[in-house]
């Protein structure tokens, strides 16, 4: 079984920045959108969490 890729809100804005360095995706908008529902989240204590994988199906336009 795989390990999820579970990330920060910063760390996967950074992931996704550096993996694509002319996106257009703010962090602010990244965080609209998990705030929002639309790609779940885990909350761990005070961090919310994101799956990596999730996220760039999301993004890629494949649905959360």
């Amino acid at each position: 079984m795989e390990k999820a890729k579970m990330r920060t809100l910063d760390m996967a804005w950074e992931e996704i920045k550096t993996a694509d360095p002319n996106t257009s995706l703010s962090k602010y908008s990244l965080r609209r959108i998990l705030m929002s529902g639309q790609v779940p989240t885990v909350r761990v204590g005070r961090l919310r969490l994101v799956n990596m994988d999730v996220l760039a199906a999301y993004l890629s336009g494949e649905g959360a």
